[in-house]
């Protein structure tokens, strides 16, 4: 089987998180992708943290895969050489500050008129167009502005989450609408404009938050690491120490709980807790008591237990326990790939095609391919593509 994208060539001006994610993964499934980069300074994820042998965690995650050049589009010479290599270019993406897109004459209007095969994909905090349409968004700001701080961590705090998760939205969004407007592009014969904006996307995952705020004038409480929505849900202390994550959500898995695990039948008899609802209006009562009841208990014998009476169940691992991850190994989803300072660890990407080749290309030195891409355009040598992307080795 060869790469599901393998032809497919993809120009991104992209920076941070949101584009580089959905490129990424662009990269993974087999297109050719240029990042384009300043000269001199490149992405500023570039600079996030030294953790990788020197490089940074974040372009280290973001950039496997890809060819960087580096340009200076406000000057002639690059600039055209950036319209060359839109002549055999699929997708454009670009997740600039507001307006430098157009400022730089790439805008829609522009690029689809003399390039209207092209598919276009601009991601920004807040879209191209509305109020807010001219401020810079970060993935914090986004966090704040779309209520996701108001319903998360403790009665006390609010916390952010703690990945990016408003730019991981955008860029997952980004891919999977960039590969529906290919697939239209096969019947259609044109390119469309892909309009992607974190807070859409954080809204949309917001959205029963904004159900109960509308229909019972509260947003749901905040609770830690528990659900607010649902009870048992959340981390539970055993007796070393330690604790499980249970999550129940129906009423058959509360009443194997409470019989097989709790060995207190009388809970699941109990008025006060025969729904999830009632659950959470009890919880003050229901969570110390459930605790209390596992207090005499080791976490292996308690998820034996939940394992045998068949109800949900987890870990509360730390960072390290993910790396060491039975499931992650038995999957053999480590993998290492090259960088400008030596081999570092990656893991393959969650788009599992049975029958993909299993190949991580290289992280790129700013401006690697540069002068390459230039001789290509100027019909001095073959545009080249992913044989540069070597057999990732397992780790």
């Amino acid at each position: 089987m060869t790469f599901p994208l393998a032809g497919v060539r993809v120009v991104s001006l992209e920076q941070a998180v949101g584009g580089p994610l959905c490129t990424r993964h662009l990269a993974d499934l087999g297109a050719d992708v240029i990042k384009i980069e300043r000269p001199g300074e490149g992405d500023l994820a570039r600079y996030y943290d030294s953790v990788v042998h020197g490089e940074s965690a974040y372009f280290v995650w973001l950039n496997r895969g890809k060819r960087s050049a580096a340009l200076d589009l406000k000057t002639e010479t690059d600039r055209a050489t950036l319209d060359d290599l839109l002549d055999t270019t699929d997708v454009l993406v670009s997740n600039l500050g507001p307006g430098a897109a157009d400022r730089l004459g790439l805008g829609w209007t522009s690029v689809h008129e003399r390039w209207p095969r092209l598919v276009t994909c601009a991601i920004s905090g807040y879209g191209a167009d509305g109020p807010y349409r001219d401020r810079k968004a970060f993935d914090l700001l986004i966090q704040g502005e779309s209520g996701l701080l108001e319903v998360q961590g403790t009665a006390d705090t609010p916390v952010k989450s703690t990945i990016p998760i408003a730019d991981v939205a955008a860029g997952v969004y980004a891919l999977s609408s960039i590969l529906a407007a290919l697939y239209e592009r096969e019947r259609s014969g044109l390119g469309r404009f892909i309009d992607i904006s974190m807070l859409d996307c954080v809204a949309e995952w917001m959205v029963v938050p904004a159900y109960y705020q509308r229909y019972t004038g509260q947003p749901p409480a905040r609770s830690g690491a528990r659900h607010n929505t649902l009870v048992p849900y959340g981390p539970y202390r055993v007796a070393d120490g330690l604790a499980v994550n249970l999550a129940i959500q129906t009423e058959a898995q509360w009443d194997r709980l409470c019989r097989q695990v709790l060995e207190r039948p009388d809970l699941a008899e109990d008025s006060r807790y025969r729904t999830s609802e009632l659950r959470v209006r009890n919880r003050s009562v229901l969570e110390p008591l459930i605790e209390s009841l596992l207090a005499n208990q080791t976490r292996t014998s308690v998820e034996a237990r939940l394992q045998a009476a068949d109800v949900p169940f987890g870990s509360l691992n730390t960072v390290a326990d993910l790396l060491n991850h039975a499931q992650l190994e038995a999957r053999n989803r480590w993998f290492s790939v090259d960088t400008p300072s030596g081999p570092a660890l990656a893991l393959e990407h969650p788009l599992n095609i049975a029958g993909l080749p299993r190949q991580l290309g290289p992280v790129p030195a700013l401006g690697a391919s540069t002068e390459e891409l230039r001789r290509s355009v100027s019909g001095k040598e073959p545009a080249g593509d992913r044989s540069a992307a070597s057999e990732a080795p397992t780790s």
